[in-house]
């Protein structure tokens, strides 16, 4: 067995003003004519990684910041507030009379965003306002979502004049996908968004800092700035199958598939696939009204050979 001197294995350095160096990055990639001086931000940081340097940073900014989800005790990260539980934003926003809600994730990667009145904006729609900010400013690149991201947005952004494509689900294969084709804006509607001519990698605060730059280049509001956007609704079911099911060549759902494809036109989109962890197909439909897009989950579901 060879053995390697403690000496020549690596070394360890502290970075004492590790977090001042991370709020000063940032704040570079706003705008540096523009400020938030005026605008009362409502952040929540899910008692999580960015709890003790998110507010500093939009503050710095010049906004009056009120910060929940900043009491971390080691156990409660995410727990009732954060990304994946926006009613604790939603609640912030209205009580405080906030003009504007910032939610971040535990590991603050993701953001969704609430206007003042507490309705929510997620991933999908930050998207297309980094995109539509993007063209406005003369930069033209595609953008890359996933299987998931709605087509209201896809179209949305089609209309922009840019080019759209889909990755599979999860930020890395965004990254990846953006890397292959040279585009530097992509995301997914769990508030993954990736801005490369920003940062390398997803940041819930650089991306959060992005939207706000939008709104002051273009004086708008969130809701101004989504209005052509109306999301379509999604009806996603689980059904549960035998694991040796060919799922793919089964006839009943070829023809189903088939069926409502040509039912729902232009103005709906099937997605099925096989979950990576379970013997579940996911049948996801989106459909210009909630009901349609159930009753054609439902029909598809019905072809299949459920195991219950």
């Amino acid at each position: 067995m060879n053995c390697v001197a403690s000496e020549v294995m690596g070394r360890a350095q502290r970075v004492d003003d590790a977090r001042g160096r991370y709020v000063e990055f940032c704040k570079s990639t706003f705008p540096f004519e523009q400020n938030l001086r005026g605008l009362k931000i409502a952040l929540d940081c899910a008692h999580g990684a960015a709890y003790h340097l998110a507010p500093h940073v939009f503050h710095e900014l010049g906004a009056e910041v009120v910060a929940i989800g900043v009491s971390p005790n080691g156990f409660n990260i995410n727990e009732g507030f954060g990304a994946t539980h926006p009613e604790a934003l939603q609640l912030a926003v209205r009580s405080h009379a906030a003009d504007l809600g910032i939610s971040l994730d535990g590991d603050a990667d993701r953001v969704i965003m609430a206007d003042r009145h507490g309705t929510l904006y997620n991933g999908d729609q930050l998207l297309y306002v980094l995109a539509a900010d993007g063209v406005a400013q003369g930069k033209r690149s595609g953008v890359a979502g996933t299987l998931m991201t709605n087509l209201a947005v896809e179209q949305a952004i089609g209309e922009l004049g840019l080019e759209f494509a889909r990755a599979k689900v999860g930020d890395r294969y965004v990254l990846e996908l953006m890397q292959q084709k040279g585009w530097i804006w992509g995301g997914e509607g769990s508030g993954h968004l990736l801005c490369l001519d920003k940062h390398t990698s997803g940041d819930g605060i650089v991306s959060a800092l992005q939207v706000l730059a939008a709104m002051r280049r273009s004086g708008k509001t969130l809701d101004q700035l989504t209005e052509s956007i109306e999301l379509l609704p999604q009806r996603l079911i689980n059904v549960r199958l035998a694991r040796d099911f060919d799922w793919e060549n089964h006839p009943a759902l070829i023809a189903e598939r088939q069926a409502v494809t040509q039912q729902l036109g232009s103005s709906g989109r099937i997605l099925i696939r096989a979950s990576g962890t379970e013997p579940l197909l996911r049948i996801m439909v989106e459909a210009r009204t909630d009901a349609g897009a159930r009753a054609a989950a439902e029909r598809l579901a019905a072809s299949l050979p459920a195991l219950g």
